[in-house]
């Protein structure tokens, strides 16, 4: 083979090696993966809660960037972050390696000392809710901030924003919370608190991205109407680069200081294998540094690395373009499960979409009638080859990462009562969505549920 290669080659130029290469590529994904793509469902196979979407095109651009062996950001994280800040409606977005640095990064981004009176600082309060994902509310721990736990609505599975101002204190700076599993929460009444109470709000847009409110006499998107937005790219999520996240603001200060401390903190702004963007790399006065001190590494936050390889970039470009089939394939599977399980409401409560918005669905919640055994009824799904999932946490402040701090009256509290929370953590559970389901299997998905709930 190897001779044959050669002969091949050495007849081409660079250029039409790296074209035939892609095209191989191409080819080769068209031959050996989506191969059950478009086949009837067989009844009991397995059906996951997520998986990845993606043809030829992904596997093409992966390898186009391999070939380049730029393995930092480069041309197609620089593509793939002009594309999302369009999507979104915001001028700025930063990519970062997980959805759950980008929640840490813009926390962080609130703390720096550059926002004078309106900086985050230890023992300053965060509003958010316990049912949810952790990794919204560690940065706030970690950092010594106190998340301030609220209830959330059923059947929305949102906060509560009835329980925002009973929540206040004269210690309160923000609030960051998620739009779950896709359903916007209400953000016109949670901003205008923000705004009136002078807060920031950050909007964990992980499990919506695509997601639209209707607020000001305009559709928007979910994450461009607080101050900060996230995006989770793992697997399972909306789109994906594998791992991966994003930060994205209209705020140019804010945007500053999540640059800086992405790319460990530094003052400069170069991007990757770029000197002297400002002209005046060599002739500054920063802190109490000689003056002259290379650019390059002055730091005027305390930073992270928490940057991607443009291999990761570039599988996000081809699925950004795919993105908007994506979101309405989502809405439209939400819409058919849903009407597939009518009538089980004696023993189901189903989901409802938030007043005013436009859902791109991550998954389908329900939760059991009391009475109802939920464990009982989640083996029978799974064993009947369906997927299942938790509402995240549950309860947060009821896991083992609390023991440490459960009692010490400091690092957290609790507004009211977490009555619907923990309805969540002992009767709620959802499964998938995702844009390559089928009628077929949303079918017989909605079949076994129903089965499940009625043992």
């Amino acid at each position: 083979m190897d001779s044959n290669l050669n002969n091949i080659f050495k007849n081409l130029s660079e250029k039409e090696a790296h074209e035939l290469i892609l095209q191989l590529v191409g080819k080769y994904c068209d031959t050996y993966h989506n191969q059950d793509k478009g086949k009837p469902y067989v009844p009991g196979s397995r059906i996951p809660y997520a998986a990845r979407v993606y043809d030829r095109e992904e596997m093409m651009n992966l390898v186009d960037s391999s070939l380049e062996f730029w393995l930092t950001m480069g041309r197609y994280t620089n593509e793939f972050e002009a594309g999302l800040a369009r999507f979104i409606g915001v001028p700025f977005a930063d990519v970062v390696n997980s959805g759950s640095s980008a929640n840490l990064l813009a926390f962080m981004a609130l703390t720096a000392h550059q926002l004078g009176d309106r900086a985050i600082k230890r023992g300053d309060e965060i509003i958010t809710v316990a049912a949810g994902f952790p990794t919204t509310v560690t940065p706030a721990l970690n950092f010594g901030a106190v998340p301030v736990f609220i209830d959330v609505k059923l059947p929305e599975y949102n906060l509560d924003e009835s329980k925002l101002e009973a929540a206040l204190s004269d210690k309160t700076k923000a609030v960051m919370a998620a739009h779950t599993l896709g359903n916007p929460f209400n953000l016109k009444v949670v901003r205008d608190f923000c705004k009136k109470h002078g807060l920031w709000l950050i909007e964990d847009n992980c499990d919506a991205l695509g997601s639209r409110y209707y607020i000001d006499g305009e559709w928007k998107m979910t994450g461009a109407i607080g101050d900060i937005g996230t995006s989770s790219f793992y697997p399972p999520h909306h789109m994906t680069m594998g791992e991966g996240g994003a930060v994205y603001t209209a705020d140019p200060e804010l945007q500053r200081l999540l640059l800086s401390m992405r790319d460990w903190g530094r003052d400069c702004i170069c991007k990757s294998g770029q000197d002297n963007r400002c002209g005046h790399r060599f002739d500054g006065q920063f802190g109490e540094l000689p003056k002259g001190y290379d650019h390059k590494y002055v730091y005027s936050t305390f930073g992270y690395n928490l940057g991607i390889t443009d291999m990761q970039s570039a599988v996000g470009c081809a699925q950004l373009k795919k993105f908007p089939s994506f979101a309405e394939r989502r809405k439209q599977n939400w819409a058919f499960l849903r009407q597939q399980l009518e009538g089980a409401e004696d023993r189901l409560l189903l989901p409802a979409a938030e007043a005013d918005s436009d859902p791109s669905w991550f998954g389908f919640c329900m939760t059991v009638a009391e009475g109802v055994d939920r464990t009982k009824a989640i083996r029978y799904i799974e064993d009947h080859g369906v997927q299942t999932r938790l509402l995240f946490a549950g309860n947060l402040t009821k896991h083992p990462c609390f023991d440490g701090i459960r009692n010490d009256g400091s690092s957290y509290r609790i507004s009211g009562e977490l009555t619907n929370t923990d309805i969540i953590m002992n009767r709620t559970f959802w499964v998938g969505v995702y844009p390559g389901m089928t009628e077929d299997r949303l079918a017989y998905m909605a079949k076994i549920i129903r089965e499940a709930v009625s043992l």
